[in-house]
């Protein structure tokens, strides 16, 4: 097994409120996918929503996946001002979530 170098990913499970209707969920995946392009360090941004026959996601609707270049990148992505602002705009709508980083081990054959 490998451990990615420097290579971050962030996991996001989040459960919108009740009343957060599907086009504001859709405008806020939008501006939040749009941060790849304008912070350095957010390389990729990956989202859909549970579709597993297993009812196990204790209320959780959406995941997010995002690849970082680093930790460091991780934290200058968190303290960017358009992040910021966006995070102003989504806490509001969001009933709760979970955040999950880690370094990704890659599993040769």
């Amino acid at each position: 097994m490998e451990v990615a170098v420097g290579e971050v990913k962030r996991i996001l499970l989040v459960k919108y409120k009740e009343e957060v209707s599907p086009e504001k969920i859709e405008e806020l995946t939008k501006e939040w996918a749009n941060l790849v392009h304008c912070i350095e360090p957010l390389k990729d941004f990956h989202w859909g929503t549970d579709i597993s026959f297993e009812n196990k996601n204790e209320g959780f609707t959406h995941a997010f996946v995002l690849t970082f270049e680093s930790m460091e990148g991780v934290a200058e992505y968190f303290h960017h001002p358009a992040h910021v602002e966006f995070g102003k705009k989504a806490m509001p709508c969001a009933e709760k979530f979970i955040v999950f980083d880690y370094k990704p081990t890659l599993v040769k054959q």
